[in-house]
């Protein structure tokens, strides 16, 4: 595996400053929501994303049409983490009802859920592949947590990536064309993003090692990799788009706030995000154009991790 990383120079030079800036991704900023009022343009347009409802934590759904978001799950525990299938009709999530991290779908459209796998391992943070045929997700089954690949068809499971023994990935995120997925790991430096060629397991570090990131995500056209970057000791974080070409980085969001979980709308024009800028996590829509922003999520409980669903 052809993992580029610091030498060992400049990785001890690092480590205890990233070791604080870089150990965690739930720090809180505050300040003045910089968003219009209103849900925004009236474009066909429809996210999940999860809720904290009491003690639980749910998946709700809301859309252009829909003024009032409709509750997909009411479980005990915690449901989220959500991706849509590429058709549109189903949705994945990573869920704790069952004393312990598994896998399970639900009709996007709301009904019962059922259980990808199981087993008492720790499997989570599921991707579908742009075909449809292949799930991505993390798992400690059988070893340290590490990225794997299900065929969808077969049930065959290949190891992707493994890095140390302690290491924690997050967030895989196929691109576009299925060749490559992104992901973070603290592996040796503290969490950093890196893409992995999915024929070859060849991996590559695209952050840069002095700030690393986390919860990166492929936009629509595949060129970029958006992330959560918070650099060292920062009481905000930025959403960045890294150039996977030139190695060239856009700041799309940089709130005076905690800002994550960027997602992209179907047609690659607006992204979703949480923020707590207002002071507690809500769902955003930011139009990339221009940078317009409306929040979409109001009321009690924090929302976070939204996902697009594709065109039907």
């Amino acid at each position: 595996m052809n993992v580029s990383r610091a030498g060992p120079g400049l990785l001890t030079a690092v480590v205890v400053a990233l070791s604080a800036g870089l150990g965690g991704c739930d720090r809180r900023g505050g300040g003045a929501p910089p968003v219009e009022e209103g849900t925004g343009p009236g474009a066909a347009w429809e996210l999940v994303y999860d809720l904290k409802v009491g003690d639980n934590t749910d998946l709700f759904a809301i859309s252009a049409e829909e003024a009032t978001p409709r509750r997909l799950t009411e479980a005990p525990g915690y449901d989220g983490m959500a991706r849509y299938t590429p058709d549109g009709e189903t949705i994945v999530f990573s869920s704790k009802r069952t004393g312990h991290w598994q896998l399970f779908e639900i009709p996007a459209e709301g009904g019962k859920a059922r259980q990808i796998r199981t087993n008492r391992a720790t499997e989570y943070q599921a991707d579908p592949s742009g075909d449809g045929k292949t799930l991505a997700f993390l798992t400690n089954l059988d070893g340290p947590e590490r990225l794997v690949l299900l065929d969808l068809a077969t049930s065959d499971l290949r190891e992707l990536v493994r890095h140390g023994r302690k290491t924690i990935f997050g967030n895989p995120s196929w691109s576009p064309d299925g060749r490559r997925i992104t992901f973070s790991s603290n592996w040796r430096i503290g969490h950093q993003i890196y893409v992995v060629d999915v024929a070859s397991a060849e991996t590559r570090r695209v952050s840069p090692i002095a700030s690393g990131g986390c919860e990166p995500r492929f936009t629509r056209d595949g060129r970029r990799v958006c992330y959560v970057s918070r650099g060292h000791l920062r009481q905000t974080s930025r959403l960045v788009a890294h150039d996977l070409e030139t190695g060239e980085e856009e700041v799309l969001v940089d709130w005076p706030a905690m800002n994550y979980d960027p997602a992209f709308s179907p047609d690659g024009t607006e992204m979703a995000f949480a923020s707590d800028v207002s002071g507690a996590f809500a769902i955003y829509r930011q139009r990339l154009s221009d940078g317009r922003a409306w929040r979409v999520t109001h009321g009690p409980g924090e929302a976070r991790y939204p996902d697009y669903r594709p065109k039907r």
